[in-house]
């Protein structure tokens, strides 16, 4: 209002009533009245959350950490994906890697960018499904100044790649309109700028993750079939943890070790009924779910360098009782029995000292464990069934 001028495209970051940061951009203009200003108008957009996901991005690139002698396993599932990828790596063809959430998809992209002659250029990735469409593209294609109140040229995620590796994480949960532009831009090798009106080349080589069966998706119209057929063209299944349950006490103890060294503890094992818990589970968050089940047990040591029982999570204490008969699955210790044994006698106990306490009162020694009359007269005469055999 003192200078008469202008600003266009100028950043500003500021912290609003929540304490949070906000970052905008700014065009700002006086208001004339005959000749004299009497006002001044801003029009700001708001890009914090394109400014967040562009320093995640600029993370991921320097995080390209994983390669392929990082893959824990004995299994032979998981050797066979292994060598498909590092077949996949002598060429620019673009991967499709199938598996449910937590099977380590990120991990066989990484390992394939590292182990591939593009190793030396740049590694982006994006979760398509953390993003609206109405960033996605932008965030994808780049920006032209003047095609949107705010926006500035800013290189997309194809750009920023250009020579290396793109990973496009849950490709599925792009919208259709942004699928066919991705495949006219994987068939074409050429994108265009939201606003722009030329086009620009790129050379990137394009990984894409699906968390469901590819095909399905194709017939219930979440993934475009021509876009299967060109980002397909190396597919690489990887299997879920239930599947491969004997790298389960290798991956427990690759995990153990990385949180004695966060936690600066000094676990050293397991007990051999946490390990029969462990292959009796189905595992539905994969290897993701295991490591976060060891880090919650590790937070509930004390001291011990053993992983116990009363270490493991609720859900899965709560699961056992003195009549459940372990499933067998292969692998897995062989000491069913006496988990069950166990706890029949830390049951027996209870009751027996419930009991002596209610003065051989079936009912308030019920109350007392927090059970019907009912439920505890069953308990003692499947016990004196028990003495009896």
């Amino acid at each position: 209002m003192k200078t008469g001028g202008t600003t266009r495209a100028k950043r500003q970051v500021y912290f609003n009533n929540k304490g949070k940061e906000i970052t905008t951009v700014n065009d700002s203009f006086p208001i004339t009245e005959d000749g004299i200003i009497t006002g001044a108008v801003e029009i700001a957009k708001d890009i914090t959350q394109l400014e967040q996901v562009i320093r995640e991005n600029v993370m991921r690139k320097k995080n390209t950490k994983f390669t392929f002698d990082r893959i824990i396993s004995q299994s032979e599932e998981i050797q066979n994906v292994i060598e498909e990828a590092k077949r996949s790596t002598r060429t620019t063809s673009s991967v499709l890697l199938v598996g449910e959430t937590g099977t380590g998809k990120e991990l066989f992209a990484q390992s394939i960018h590292n182990g591939s002659s593009r190793s030396n250029q740049p590694f982006q990735s994006q979760n398509c499904a953390a993003i609206p469409d109405t960033l996605i593209e932008s965030i994808l294609f780049g920006t032209t100044k003047g095609a949107f109140t705010g926006a500035i040229d800013r290189p997309g995620l194809f750009e920023q790649a250009d020579g290396g590796t793109l990973l496009l994480d849950e490709i599925n949960s792009l919208s259709p309109p942004l699928q066919a532009k991705l495949l006219r831009v994987i068939q074409e090798k050429t994108i265009r700028r939201v606003g722009d009106t030329r086009d620009r080349e790129v050379d990137v080589r394009i990984i894409a993750t699906i968390n469901e069966d590819p095909i399905d998706a194709v017939q219930e119209n979440r993934l475009r079939r021509d876009l299967y057929y060109r980002i397909g063209v190396v597919t690489l299944i990887i299997p879920p943890l239930r599947k491969r349950k004997r790298d389960l006490p290798l991956l427990a103890g690759n995990f153990i070790q990385k949180y004695n060294q966060l936690f600066h503890m000094n676990v050293q094992r397991m007990n051999e009924d946490v390990k029969t818990i462990l292959f009796q589970h189905d595992w539905p968050g994969n290897v993701r779910e295991l490591e976060h089940m060891i880090e919650g047990m590790m937070n509930r040591i004390l001291g011990e360098e053993t992983i116990e029982i009363y270490h493991l999570p609720s859900r899965f204490r709560n699961r056992l009782s003195p009549d459940r008969e372990p499933v067998r699955h292969e692998g897995a210790p062989s000491l069913p029995r006496k988990l069950k044994t166990r706890m029949a006698e830390i049951e027996k106990s209870y009751v027996e000292q419930a009991l002596e306490e209610s003065g051989r009162n079936i009912s308030h020694a019920a109350k007392t464990l927090g059970i019907s009359r009912q439920s505890l007269q069953y308990r003692l005469k499947k016990q004196r069934d028990a003495n009896d055999s």
